[in-house]
């Protein structure tokens, strides 16, 4: 496999089956009776009966703040903060936000649950939500002192009283697990950051496997930058995967790079731009890609998507959830500033991964 980076087309364009959402954004800070000012990058399940987000809000800084630095109209950066927020939904359009972020969410508590040194974790964020057996669990990403980590915590059916049963060395996030064991194991998607071997930002979709959530291993690559067509930068899990009747179908976020990029977005320069990518993995050895659309799924294109956010030409998809008519909806962070919805027939998205890896 090369590590040489390959051209992307300028122009990336969603696949003619999605539909956005005319409501778009479906959440923002404006929805969240505390302080926000970014809402982004969420876990989405339908779970007894109604639909369940804990999302990621950023808070104490805005563009404003961070267009004063960029001036020189104020010498310090700007600091944002982060907790994580519950809301609920009928129909995954309209949410109820509770009235405060999630307080596992906090650092120091979340530290004391994990055993870990207060002074070691500096956030928790990224949630993605996986019901295994009737019961919930969380992948999140830790920021730490020491690098990025990514956690598994049982929790109860109102995201509560979580249970951390596993954290993982540095340096790890953008994990996701399987709905169900496979071959007697528990299985999930990860993205590793391997700076030293690969160069750069060449970072890749990995696979591990545990019998208990605790302890893992038989790790496997799923899918590398270089077997993507639209990315030259890094991939990464996005949503949970879903069993279908052809295998697992994966939605996942790829990257490129173009270093003649200037200001985009709330940062003084940003040169990266995000894309959902969807693919099926082999239903018994989901370590094997048997299908991949060569486009991407979703491409920043829509105003809320382009342009205003927190960094620019940014879609992070992070919830699918297929319904009993067979529409796929997916939900997405956009412009690392809302979060979006689109939707599909599951068939479509099937039929989009006719290509092999």
């Amino acid at each position: 496999m090369s590590a040489q980076a390959k051209p992307v087309p300028a122009r990336l364009t969603s696949a003619a089956c999605i539909r956005r959402h005319p409501g778009n954004p479906v959440l923002s800070a404006k929805d969240v009776p505390y302080a926000a000012n970014l809402v982004f990058n969420a876990g989405l399940v339908k779970h007894r009966g109604r639909y369940v987000t804990v999302f990621r809000n950023d808070f104490g800084s805005t563009a404003q703040d961070f267009e004063d630095f960029n001036q020189g109209r104020r010498t310090a950066y700007p600091q944002l903060r982060t907790n994580l927020g519950f809301a609920t939904s009928p129909d995954g359009i309209t949410w109820t936000v509770e009235g405060k972020p999630l307080p596992d969410s906090d650092p120091a508590t979340f530290a004391r649950l994990a055993g870990l040194d207060p002074k070691e974790v500096c956030r928790v964020y990224d949630p993605r939500i996986t019901v295994i057996d009737g019961k919930p669990y969380l992948c999140l990403a830790l920021d730490t002192h020491h690098g990025v980590r990514g956690v598994i915590a049982e929790t109860d059916d109102e995201l509560r009283n979580w249970k951390v049963l596993h954290i993982t060395v540095p340096d790890n996030r953008n994990m996701v697990l399987f709905p169900h064991k496979v071959g007697g194991n528990f299985v999930r998607l990860e993205r590793p950051f391997p700076v030293y071997s690969r160069g750069r930002d060449r970072f890749d979709i990995w696979l591990g496997r545990s019998p208990d959530l605790r302890y893992w291993g038989d790790h496997a690559l799923v899918l590398g930058v270089e077997d993507v067509p639209f990315a030259d930068d890094k991939l990464g899990p996005a949503a949970p995967p879903v069993l279908t009747d052809r295998g697992w179908l994966v939605v996942f976020h790829a990257v490129d790079r173009d270093d003649s990029r200037g200001k985009n977005g709330w940062e003084k320069a940003w040169k990266k731009r995000y894309t959902a990518g969807i693919m099926l993995l082999d239903r018994d050895d989901p370590s094997k890609v048997i299908g991949m659309s060569k486009q991407p799924l979703i491409a920043p294109e829509a105003p809320y998507e382009v342009a205003g956010g927190f960094r620019d030409h940014v879609i992070f998809p992070c919830g699918l959830i297929v319904e009993p008519s067979g529409e796929a909806k997916i939900w997405y962070g956009a412009g690392d500033a809302v979060i979006g919805l689109a939707t599909c027939h599951v068939d479509q998205l099937i039929a989009l991964c006719t290509s092999p890896r």
